[in-house]
């Protein structure tokens, strides 16, 4: 085990304390050096297997925690719950190669407690000389150590009847019944996302649903494969050009902006490489923005977790067509980025826990229908 000297003096900023758990020595190392010449992370320990990385995460109770999924004896996956149950407060990043197999399991983990992944390359010279991947690792691990972790796996026997603020006070929100639904989600994303779908249950055969989510090209694929088995809906990435239809989940393709087009008198999906908006390909402000002009008030948005400000100024042209926007609130946030730039902005019609999201759509979706 290696145990570096404390960071800092008394009265400096705290540095977010990390584990790394990675089977290489040289990935271990790589690591280690990056974190200390950033100057903002203190390392406690590092582990080469997954049972060393639940010890480590008992005795410091890191903020965060760097995990590889391909381990020797205990693997990642399996050390995920170990570690949350002997740190709740851990934030957990995935720093893994992904291939078919790994991108199946880390979007699990995902839903299991795991904040963020980051794909490491395959190569060792792509590991020690991609500067891009150096910053997104960095990235992303203080993105981790700013959130707020949430335990526990997505439920598969939720019931939710009660609707915050009762229905007379929802469908104030709405000036007609919302038959497209448009979802920004970001860290956290993927099981809140999975969460509200869940909840919004049989309501979704009368909805359209487009996501984005801010993610690698290699996982889309596997998140909406993942989100149809999980809630019985079909969902896909979409073709540019494809027609949108009810009850189906439209998730943008990872690196791809995702936006809304109006083609032969059919609402249509729109595919394209343009440059990133505020950093995000896909952004969620491209989606927003387009369906402001194409769907006007027949559109509900919601923007989930998430760090920075995507969505913002489509949620404010959302509002100007007529639509309303419902924000995640910042208890329930992993990070209260993306939804808290919201609310300043004075674009949310509501603010709702993840508890009561998907039942706040539902009830929205089911106005006027007979009880």
């Amino acid at each position: 085990m290696n145990r570096l000297s404390p960071i800092g003096t008394a009265g400096a900023p705290r540095h977010k304390t990390v584990v790394i758990a990675d089977d290489s020595v040289v990935v271990r190392g790589l690591f280690a050096r990056w974190l200390g010449e950033s100057g903002q992370f203190h390392l406690v320990a590092v582990a080469g297997d997954g049972e060393t990385a639940v010890a480590h995460a008992g005795r410091f109770k890191p903020d965060v925690m760097v995990l590889d999924l391909d381990m020797p004896g205990v693997d990642g996956a399996t050390a995920l719950p170990q570690i949350l149950r002997e740190s709740p407060h851990t934030g957990v990043l995935l720093a893994t190669t992904l291939n078919e197999r790994n991108t199946r399991i880390a979007l699990e983990c995902m839903t299991k407690g795991a904040m963020d992944v980051v794909s490491k390359p395959d190569s060792r010279s792509g590991l020690t000389l991609s500067l891009e991947f150096r910053s997104e690792f960095l990235l992303k691990l203080g993105n981790v150590a700013q959130a707020r972790p949430k335990q526990g796996a997505l439920p598969v026997d939720v019931e939710l009847d009660f609707i915050p603020g009762g229905n007379s006070g929802l469908r104030q929100l709405v000036s007609v019944v919302p038959r497209y639904l448009v979802i920004g989600a970001s860290t956290g994303g993927p099981r809140a996302v999975a969460r509200v779908l869940f909840d919004i249950g049989d309501a979704l055969h009368d909805l359209t649903t487009v996501v984005v989510q801010h993610m690698p090209p290699v996982f889309t694929a596997s998140f909406a494969e993942q989100i149809s088995s999980y809630i019985g809906i079909p969902a896909r990435e979409p073709f540019d050009g494809e027609r949108l239809v009810r009850g189906t989940i439209y998730i943008a393709p990872g690196g791809r902006h995702l936006g809304i087009d109006r083609r032969l008198g059919h609402i249509t999906a729109s595919i394209d490489d343009g440059p990133p908006v505020r950093f995000c390909r896909p952004a969620v402000d491209v989606l927003f923005n387009d369906a402001a002009r194409h769907l006007g008030p027949a559109a509900l948005g919601l923007v989930l977790t998430g760090m920075g400000a995507d969505g913002t100024e489509g949620a404010g042209a959302l509002r100007r067509a007529g639509a309303a926007v419902i924000a995640q609130d910042e208890q329930s946030s992993t990070i209260w980025g993306m939804p808290g730039s919201i609310v300043r902005a004075q674009h949310a019609s509501a603010v709702i826990g993840l508890d009561d999201i998907g039942a706040a759509i539902r009830g929205l979706v089911r106005m006027g229908q007979p009880s």
